[in-house]
């Protein structure tokens, strides 16, 4: 019985550290620097909301939320 608990005790302990060290290989925002640009937040030129640039449209040097607003142009 205690060889098994001493087992099941080492498995866990390797896991853990198995986990950890993988973890201190994780992407740069966990360590406190900002995220990529693609994540960056902007604002529409017609309404003001802020949205992911990635999924900004860009017309006549602006940046909208929706082909409706890059239609409307800038306010």
């Amino acid at each position: 019985m205690s060889r098994l608990l001493v087992l099941i005790l080492l498995v866990v302990a390797a896991v853990w550290l198995v986990r950890r060290a993988l973890r201190g290989a994780a992407p740069q925002e966990r360590r406190g620097q900002k995220p990529a640009s693609a994540d960056e937040l902007v604002a529409c030129a017609h309404c003001g909301v802020h949205l992911p640039r990635a999924e900004a449209r860009v017309s006549a040097g602006g940046l909208y939320c929706s082909e409706e607003h890059a239609r409307l142009g800038k306010r």
